[in-house]
């Protein structure tokens, strides 16, 4: 059964912590913009930043994995790189002099899409990279989080995305969780989550953010 839920502010941003502070674009998972997220960001925010979180699926969230299929279907990724955009304006107009992205699954791509473009000042990516018909450099340093039973952490993808990424000198740093699978990190979605795993790279996470974007 394919399941949605409605989620609170509809299509807005969601902004935690102070502005004027370094800013973080948070960005969800293929489920959407689920609750875990909240405390996530709070989390963060009160590690020295200014978070905004997006949605990028207009109002409406995934609580099984079929409802992940048809938000996938529906996806229109003009319109989540435009949210993006538009987020990451958000936080240069809060005062941020620089800005992260972190990115989580589908939304993770996105992230890393983002800083191809120059966006960003440092990207953080969990279960996510880019293929090779997705080229081009990534002009600012990279952590990513894999997981084991998924093809971006033991599969040969992450492998050769890596490798582009070091031959055109990325700084990236790669961390990989044993005995996870993908949305390891989903706290809202009990079947997937890695409470270890996730506190983990939540931690690593938010140091890396913090050597990329405070003084």
């Amino acid at each position: 059964m394919k399941e949605l839920v409605d989620i609170p502010s509809p299509g807005w941003p969601l902004v935690f912590g102070t502005e004027g502070l370094p800013a973080v674009v948070l960005v969800h998972d293929d489920y959407g913009r689920l609750p875990y997220l909240e405390a996530y960001a709070t989390a963060l925010s009160k590690q020295g930043f200014f978070v905004i979180v997006p949605d990028l699926f207009n109002g409406v969230a995934a609580v099984d994995a079929e409802g992940v299929e048809l938000l996938r279907s529906r996806l229109d990724e003009g319109f989540a790189s435009a949210t993006l955009s538009d987020a990451i304006a958000l936080g240069r107009s809060s005062g941020a002099a620089r800005i992260g992205i972190i990115g989580m699954g589908m939304g993770g791509r996105l992230a890393l899409r983002s800083a191809q473009e120059g966006a960003v000042d440092a990207v953080v990516a969990y279960y996510a990279g880019l293929d090779d018909t997705e080229g081009g450099i990534v002009p600012c340093p990279v952590a990513l989080h894999y997981s084991e039973f998924d093809e971006w952490g033991s599969g040969l993808a992450a492998d050769l995305f890596i490798s582009r990424l070091k031959e055109v000198g990325t700084p990236v740093t790669r961390h990989n969780y044993i005995g996870t699978s993908r949305y390891f990190a989903n706290a809202t979605i009990s079947t997937v989550l890695d409470k270890n795993a996730a506190a983990l790279a939540f931690a690593r996470s938010t140091y890396f953010m913090q050597g990329q974007l405070l003084d």
